[in-house]
């Protein structure tokens, strides 16, 4: 295993458990999920264009990314 494998493991296992503690808690506004809609201001129409247009083209961007 190489250090960039422990690093991004670690990031991982950081973000899991910190998503684990914002499910047991039961706080308002603690998981990825609701900081996302926050950041993004979804409940807006152009929160959600912008949320849309920003996911598919990373999504788009990572396929070929990975694939290629």
């Amino acid at each position: 295993m190489t250090s960039p494998d422990v690093i991004w493991g670690a990031v991982l296992a950081v973000g899991a458990l910190v998503e684990l503690w914002a499910l047991r808690n039961a706080q308002p506004g603690d998981t990825l999920s609701e900081r996302v809609r926050t950041w993004f201001r979804t409940h807006t129409r152009p929160g959600r264009a912008v949320f849309a247009a920003a996911w598919l083209g990373f999504s788009a961007w990572f396929l070929v990314h990975i694939v290629t």
